[in-house]
């Protein structure tokens, strides 16, 4: 195989990994579908990051699967909307205190997926990955915006 396609292959069984771990964990123990254990897990880990929109884009789902995971959270109280104080347009979504037993077993899923994605990689090599990946990050963003 061609290295584009081993690349994107590695990207995608990655993507595969992370998404399996929450649906044998976070999805089985609390009923959640997987795109509502995407949703808590993109708001736990990106602060300031919490509008429907910004999961959306940043990860890269179905605005429709959004807005269907963000209604049902809301209907089991694990997440409340917000109308900016600016910009009435803009919905903020946060985390409810009975969503905190679902962020625990979210940060222990993303400490196993990190131990088993980077085991055996030396903190120098794990330095020298995050620099190259957002360099890669920053050049992806640019050739969709050229392109957009």
């Amino acid at each position: 195989m061609n290295q584009t396609t081993n690349y994107l292959i590695g990207i995608r069984r990655i993507i595969k990994l992370h998404e399996s771990m929450l649906k044998e964990s976070v999805c089985r123990e609390y009923a959640l579908t997987l795109t509502e254990a995407t949703v808590i897990s993109f708001l736990y880990n990106n602060p300031g990051k919490d509008t429907a929109a910004d999961i959306v884009e940043l990860r890269m789902l179905q605005k429709g699967n959004v807005s269907q995971a963000v209604e049902s959270l809301v209907k089991k109280s694990l997440l409340i909307r917000k109308q900016d104080a600016e910009d009435r347009r803009k919905i903020h979504l946060s985390l409810t205190d009975k969503a905190e037993p679902v962020v625990e077993m979210v940060e222990r899923v993303c400490r196993e997926f990190h131990e088993e994605v980077f085991y055996g990689i030396t903190p120098e090599k794990l330095h020298t990955f995050s620099e190259v990946n957002e360099q890669m990050e920053e050049n992806v963003r640019k050739a969709i915006e050229k392109r957009g």
